[in-house]
């Protein structure tokens, strides 16, 4: 079980204020009021059975998906890790900022040098004017697979949404499972040089759901009441895999995407990238009964496998006609539950190519109307009995433009100030490579190549001896070099199919940008089709970023200057380059330490795509990077 203790503190004002004063006080404080909260994390080995199949994964306290952390903005977060696994492991907080303490950022021998086995380190840092869905993973090799959680950041105490208040709220965690332990999947690929085998099934909340075999009975179940609204929060925790979501005989209202809100728009399908968080609104204003919520891939790459399941959780009404109660078997999902994975189970019922919005986007007619009846697993077991759940359209797994609608949606709620004018700017290549090497059993990559990853034709090289952090503040020589260079080395039709081969190949590199404190910095993010194009969503560790533009083919400032949006563009941590496109992102460098930049697709970061940002320190002690914490682990030189 997770370990949690709270302590609240406040204030004691001795002065004497007027009437007014106090009663603006007394207003006032109930929203002042911080809580410092505490929790521990065990990592450790946990037997577990998925796919028909008992083996042994790393969790959280046990947990899989791991615990749920909730806070307050405002509040002051302590996490004590403990390292009882035989790998080593850091943890990261995906989308928060941590304003000058990357110490709690948690990429491993970026920020620290990792947690060893029977080690320890508690993370600290407060949540400093945030509020919304974030999630939290291990950094190390590929642990998140199965070391994640939700992190969700209620408003400060008394500060209501931005919309009506949900009944209730409920979180949507998306994930990938291998029949073999991902430590390994991922060594054979490094061994190999050829790309990591495909994940065997997705997952909803742990569980792929009623349409795999061994899965029906912890099949995760959300329960709703008729008449009201629940927030689903939505994590994209795969290690490799865009998906599509959708939700049987209800619509769905974003409200906000990576923890930022949004200008509410109702879909029928919502599009995560790994990394990714959308919150939606669902009002359970159908008949009573169950609905099925699906999830499948969108694999934009031509002629790259990828996982073709289907996961599903129900959607069911509480004391629905004919339901089970949502208090049985199958309610809730947990670590040894047992399931299944198979070849997609919807036998070509999925798949719609009409455009999923309403509004200004369109409207798609007969939405609803997929399948019915209970799966070939599911019978017998009694959480599984009254009316089969009803089946959601899901778009097909190459269906771009109804990717690039979704994502063309997402605004911020007003109008911003966006920063400028820009004085630093980076345009930056993302994609794939392939090192030459002799043919044999180190290089089974394309055409006897190593499959690679690169930004700017640098395939990035993390340290292994100490962090780049560490090497930073203590001014360590060969650890790194700053001369990430801001522009290709060479410039070509980007996103041409027949991209001559002698631009395959990257160097490797451990370069880091530099970037003064308080430049307004630009990113465009550049696909190619070296190899295969592909929907890239790129992370940057310590900041949010307006994302101003997208668009397909070669980014051309000149051309493209009017398709930036400098009225309303969304703040994300994780943005989506289109496949075969670009997209524009600016944003002030505020926070001083080393940042990594990266494609959350891990089989792209472990190939290299990948940079890190060095973000000056200022003038004054509150503009730079604070001192390293006493319990950081040691590093082995």
């Amino acid at each position: 079980m997770v370990t949690m203790t709270t302590t609240t503190t406040t204030t004691r004002l001795i002065c004497c204020f007027s009437v007014a004063a106090l009663l603006l006080l007394c207003f006032l404080l109930p929203a002042a009021v911080a809580e410092e909260r505490f929790y521990e994390f065990v990592v450790q080995e946990t037997l577990v059975k998925r796919l028909c199949k008992t083996q042994r994964i790393i969790t959280v306290n046990g947990q899989f998906p791991g615990p749920t952390i909730e806070v307050f903005d405002g509040d002051e977060v302590s996490i004590r890790a403990v390292n009882m696994a035989r790998y080593n492991v850091t943890l990261h907080w995906h989308g928060l900022r941590q304003l000058r303490n990357g110490w709690a950022d948690g990429p491993e021998f970026v920020t620290q040098c990792p947690i060893r086995p029977g080690g320890s380190y508690t993370y600290r840092f407060p949540i400093q004017g945030q509020e919304g869905t974030l999630w939290w993973h291990a950094h190390s090799s590929w642990l998140r697979a199965t070391v994640h959680g939700a992190l969700i950041i209620h408003p400060r105490r008394a500060v209501p949404y931005p919309f009506p208040k949900p009944h209730s709220e409920f979180p949507i965690i998306l994930a990938e499972w291998w029949r073999r332990d991902p430590i390994a999947v991922l060594r054979q690929s490094m061994i190999t040089g050829a790309p990591p085998n495909v994940s065997d099934t997705i997952l909803i909340n742990g569980q792929p759901g009623d349409f795999l075999e061994c899965s029906a009975q912890e099949t995760s179940i959300i329960p709703v009441v008729a008449g009201e609204t629940t927030l689903l929060r939505i994590i994209n925790a795969a290690m490799n895999t865009e998906l599509f979501v959708s939700l049987a005989g209800h619509k769905m209202t974003v409200v906000a995407a990576d923890a930022m809100y949004t200008k509410p728009f109702e879909t029928t399908v919502v599009l995560l990238g790994p990394g990714q968080t959308t919150d939606v609104l669902v009002t359970a204003h159908a008949a009573p009964g169950r609905y099925y919520l699906a999830a499948r891939a969108y694999a934009s790459a031509q002629g790259v496998p990828f996982d073709n399941t289907t996961a599903t959780a129900i959607l069911q009404y509480k004391e629905g006609a004919g339901c089970p109660s949502t208090t049985g078997a199958g309610a809730a999902a947990g670590a040894g539950a047992g399931v299944g994975a198979g070849a997609n189970s919807f036998n070509g019922q999925v798949g719609s190519g009409a455009n999923p919005f309403n509004g200004q986007t369109g409207s798609v007619a007969n939405t609803f109307n997929g399948p019915l009846g209970r799966s070939q697993f599911s019978g017998g077991h009694p959480a599984r009995a009254g009316p089969a759940p009803m089946l959601p359209f899901l778009p097909a797994f190459n269906d771009t433009n109804t990717a690039t609608a979704f994502s063309n949606s997402i605004r911020s709620p007003a109008p911003v100030k966006v920063p400028g004018p820009v004085t630093q700017e980076v345009f930056t290549t993302v994609g794939f490579g392939l090192f030459n090497c002799m043919p044999g059993p180190f290089c089974q990559g394309p055409n006897n190549t190593r499959f690679a990853a690169s930004m700017n034709n640098v395939s990035f090289q993390l340290p292994n001896t100490v962090s780049l952090l560490q090497a930073h503040y203590h001014h360590i020589p060969g650890v790194f070099t700053d001369d990430f260079p801001p522009l290709p080395p060479v410039f070509f039709d980007f996103t041409s199919q027949n991209v001559p081969r002698a631009l395959w190949q990257p160097g490797k590199g451990t370069k880091l940008y530099r970037v003064k404190y308080g430049a307004v910095l630009k990113i465009v993010s550049q696909d190619t089709g070296i190899f295969a194009a592909e929907d890239l969503p790129m992370h940057i560790h310590g900041y949010h970023f307006y994302v101003l533009s997208t668009g397909f083919g070669n980014d051309e400032p000149v051309r493209d200057a009017n398709k930036l949006n400098l009225d309303d563009p969304p703040s994300r941590n994780t943005i989506g380059v289109p496949v075969g496109g670009w997209a524009v992102a600016r944003f002030v460098a505020d926070n001083p330490g080393v940042w990594l930049g990266h494609c959350h697709i891990d089989a792209h970061l472990t190939g290299g795509l990948a940079m890190a940002l060095l973000v000056e320190d200022g003038e004054s002690e509150l503009e730079a990077t604070m001192a390293p914490p006493l319990d950081l682990p040691l590093c082995i030189l």
